[in-house]
């Protein structure tokens, strides 16, 4: 599986922001997805979770209410939008992906063996 992540940048405070992460290499349908990030000297943190059935499965405390996550399987992507950005948000997001057949999730990260290679999120205050 290959999965590149797009959509980073450098935004100000309360400013939104929508990530992508193309999938390739698998059945996309089936997959279970997540965003996570890591700030600088932080280790990776979950974020938000998604099952190949498109069902919002959970989401961080620190972002809920803010970052919604969705899928387009039509278009093997895996998106997220990031409203309301704090300057805590700052890091690189990253979208993971595990095969699925019984159309759960997971948030922790041990859990996911395919990875995107990072899209840098940086917010100014």
């Amino acid at each position: 599986v290959q999965l590149q992540a797009s959509g980073g940048g450098l935004v100000q405070a309360g400013d939104s922001l929508t990530l992508s992460c193309v999938a390739s290499g698998l059945t996309f349908s089936r997959l279970s997805l997540a965003w996570f990030r890591q700030a600088p000297g932080k280790e990776r943190e979950f974020v938000s979770a998604i099952t190949w059935g498109g069902k919002n499965a959970a989401t961080a405390a620190s972002v809920k209410g803010r970052f919604t996550i969705s899928r387009d399987n039509a278009k093997n992507t895996l998106y997220l939008q990031m409203i309301s950005l704090k300057p805590e948000d700052t890091a690189v997001y990253y979208c993971a992906a595990r095969w699925d057949v019984s159309g759960g999730y997971s948030d922790s990260k041990h859990d996911f063996p395919y990875w995107g290679q990072g899209t840098l999120v940086t917010v100014s205050s």
